[in-house]
């Protein structure tokens, strides 16, 4: 088992998984908790240290859905897409969460099954994802055209209000550059140009690579 840094204290997690542990008894609610708080902390730096902890918090709670979730988050983000499509599917069945379903459908694609996200990015629940999980699903639907060799349909996709927008979000700005691949794959290229430069006026600690590729476009930001 992994051992636990200091700083994986219960008290991080979110109020609704802290009562969820909870409820588990005994000296469970402490080691499933604190793995699960230690799998949120290092997933963004070491996936593979936040999967090694979310591993350990699902091997004592297997039936948590939260476990399951944190689980099949942390091994999308360690790119094991197998381990997360079974995990998040597992949370779904038991919490109807619609937001997984981007993450879902690009597991699949991470699969190399472009159509089988297209399947799961058309169930009925995606019908109801609003905001960031709106414009992540309409990435990951417009990835899976590209995957297929559709640009224009890409496009389509990912024309949405939020490319106007004025003060970007962290969604919107990722929909830039998503909307600017498409265009590029499409040939058109000063349109995607346009929205590469849009990227790296935002893009003050360069976290992509859109100058790069608003420089392949022969074009300055």
């Amino acid at each position: 088992m992994p051992d636990l840094p200091d700083e994986a204290q219960i008290e991080v997690l979110d109020a609704s998984v802290q009562e969820a542990v909870g409820h588990l008894g005994g000296v469970l609610p402490h080691y499933v908790g604190r793995h699960l708080a230690a799998a949120g902390l290092f997933l963004e730096e070491d996936p593979p240290r936040a999967l090694a902890h979310a591993r350990a918090a699902r091997e004592k709670a297997p039936r948590l859905a939260e476990a399951r979730e944190v689980l099949g988050i942390s091994a999308y983000a360690a790119g094991d897409f197998a381990l997360a499509r079974s995990e998040l599917r597992a949370a779904r069945r038991i919490t109807g969460n619609a937001d997984l379903i981007p993450m879902l459908a690009d597991c699949e694609r991470g699969l190399g099954h472009p159509d089988r996200a297209l399947a799961v990015a058309s169930e009925p629940e995606a019908r109801r994802l609003r905001g960031a999980e709106r414009i992540e699903l309409a990435i990951v639907v417009a990835g899976a055209r590209l995957d297929l060799g559709e640009p224009a349909a890409a496009v389509q996709v990912l024309s949405l209000p939020e490319l106007k927008d004025a003060t970007p979000s962290e969604a919107t700005v990722r929909l830039w550059y998503a909307y600017a691949t498409a265009l590029e794959a499409a040939g058109r290229r000063s349109e995607a140009a346009e929205f590469f430069g849009r990227v790296v006026r935002v893009d003050h600690d360069e976290a992509t690579d859109a100058r790069e590729r608003l420089a392949a476009l022969g074009a300055d930001a």
